[in-house]
């Protein structure tokens, strides 16, 4: 197995478990709103879900940089974006597990602050890099890297908003553990989930279309495969 057979697998498994983990918390997200059960029920819900959510944020946290590697076949990156390819990963893994370890700290709560600002710097720099590619011509011959590329940073916009969406569901699930529920707060945190599953159901097909993109390579040399074994079926 050679290097670039190696992060191919794990690109799959990262995609695999972060939609099955997304899937697995959209469920139980489903079950901690849900009135008729126990507010301990209710609780065990909450809990699966948020241990799981952890998965789908360590797939993300790493996504980029797997990506990023696969892509120096297709597409060669100069130096100092190569070495910034490979510091995202442990910089952006390193501030999930901080998050997820250290939930309610003082520490934790600002490196949330700066895990939000850095995501946004992501996105940004995701779509700038790609247009400007895309201009000077970098990626005329393999336009399905940078429409992924954008596609992933449309995945960490969703996550973002699901950010600004999330706050009452958060407080909703602090009431159950404190056994301070209420009927307004159980309306709130169905209101506030609502609010943020176009987001969720935004990441799925964002990453269905990535997987498309990843195996058809529409421009990329496979097409071109593709088309000329077929071109003699319909004249061309």
């Amino acid at each position: 197995m050679d290097v670039y057979q190696f992060f191919l697998i794990a690109h799959l498994l990262l995609f695999v478990y972060w939609l099955g983990g997304d899937m697995g918390v959209f469920y139980s997200s489903g079950m901690v709103i849900d009135p008729k059960l126990s507010d301990s029920a209710r609780m065990t819900a909450a809990k699966i879900m948020v241990n799981l959510d952890f998965v789908p944020r360590i797939c993300m946290a790493l996504m980029l940089t797997v990506g990023g590697v696969l892509s120096e076949k297709f597409v060669p990156h100069p130096m100092w974006q190569n070495i910034g390819i490979w510091m995202l990963a442990p910089v952006w893994l390193s501030m999930v597990v901080t998050i997820h370890l250290n939930e309610g700290k003082p520490f934790a709560k600002l490196v949330t602050r700066i895990d939000y600002w850095f995501r946004w710097i992501i996105v940004i720099y995701l779509l700038t890099s790609v247009s400007v590619s895309f201009a000077m011509g970098r990626l005329s011959d393999e336009p399905w890297v940078g429409a992924k590329l954008a596609i992933f940073a449309g995945l960490v916009f969703c996550g973002l908003m699901i950010r600004v969406y999330i706050p009452d569901y958060v407080k909703g699930i602090h009431a159950l553990a404190g056994s301070t529920v209420t009927d307004d707060s159980n309306v709130k945190m169905a209101k506030s989930l609502n609010q943020c599953r176009p987001f969720v159901l935004a990441i799925w097909a964002g990453l269905l279309i990535e997987c498309y993109l990843g195996v058809v390579k529409p421009g990329g040399e496979k097409t071109v495969e593709v088309l000329s074994a077929l071109g003699p079926l319909f004249g061309f």
